[in-house]
């Protein structure tokens, strides 16, 4: 860590708070590291977290936390406001109900929507504000187009992500393997991952892009639980409101979409979140 020589003035030191906050997402900042950093007396940097606190909650640009104790400090978790949750839903809606988008076999092309950091960032940060208090170690996805939303929802709880991927590599070293149901093409397919990517009793929250039956959720489940760890949530982008019972009960999604019928598709984000 850099120990400025020079005394910044209260203005200075709170943009800096703010930028190094945000910057690394529900990690643990003590006193001690501000008030090194900045070279100022505990009783000043406390002033400041208060400013800081009150400027992001007023504001509607996140919550800013203090831990009491001798272990504790102050940290930063996403929310995503309710101008911001709605805005991002038109968006993502009004582009998924674009009939182009439509592929033989009754697909909907979503690709470039999860490849946009534009979408992907806030719902990523929108899972990160769900589960924040589940005291997370891990985010696991399955490979390929689940990995930017699994990475920002990651990013924004400040823990690693697990990939499972769909054909064993050398790389992975020694790997677990599980066959599961693919809830969209029915077909029975296998996914690995590496033993020592997940410690035992871990808590694991599984990311997917796309649900219709659930299979390949399913399959992370099962995955977790032969590694010896704990699922504590799963989250979903899209969920098709058929068939009506999943291969994963409990689980958490963004928008929910109607089967495509002669052309027409219906998105409607998940009403709890406008409330």
């Amino acid at each position: 860590m850099v120990i400025l020589l020079k005394k910044m003035k209260r203005n200075e030191r709170i943009g800096a708070i703010v930028k190094i906050l945000c910057d690394r997402p529900n990690y643990v900042y003590t006193l001690n590291y501000f008030t090194e950093l900045f070279n100022s007396a505990k009783s000043t940097i406390s002033e400041d977290l208060v400013i800081v606190k009150k400027i992001m909650e007023d504001l509607a640009l996140g919550k800013v936390e203090t831990i009491p104790g001798a272990a504790g400090g102050v940290k930063y978790l996403p929310v995503v406001n309710m101008q911001k949750r709605k805005q991002l839903f038109a968006e993502m809606i009004s582009e998924l109900q674009d009939r182009s988008r439509i592929i033989p076999g009754g697909y909907l092309y979503i690709a470039d929507l999860l490849y946009n950091p534009k979408y992907v960032k806030l719902v990523g940060e929108l899972f990160a504000e769900k589960f924040s208090n589940q005291a997370i170690d891990y985010v696991m996805t399955v490979e390929t187009k689940g990995i930017p939303l699994a990475m920002m929802t990651a990013s924004g709880l400040n823990v690693p992500l697990v990939i499972a991927r769909n054909e064993n590599k050398l790389t992975e070293g020694s790997t677990l393997s599980i066959n599961y149901v693919s809830g969209s093409t029915g077909k029975v397919q296998t996914m690995y991952v590496a033993k020592k990517a997940v410690p035992r009793n871990s808590r694991v929250l599984i990311i997917d892009d796309f649900m219709r039956a659930g299979g390949t959720a399913r399959g992370m489940v099962d995955l977790v639980n032969e590694l010896d760890s704990e699922v504590v949530g799963v989250g979903v982008l899209i969920e098709t409101n058929t068939p009506l019972k999943k291969m994963v009960e409990d689980h958490f999604s963004i928008l929910l979409m109607d089967e495509i019928v002669d052309g027409e598709i219906a998105v409607e984000p998940n009403p709890n979140l406008l409330k």
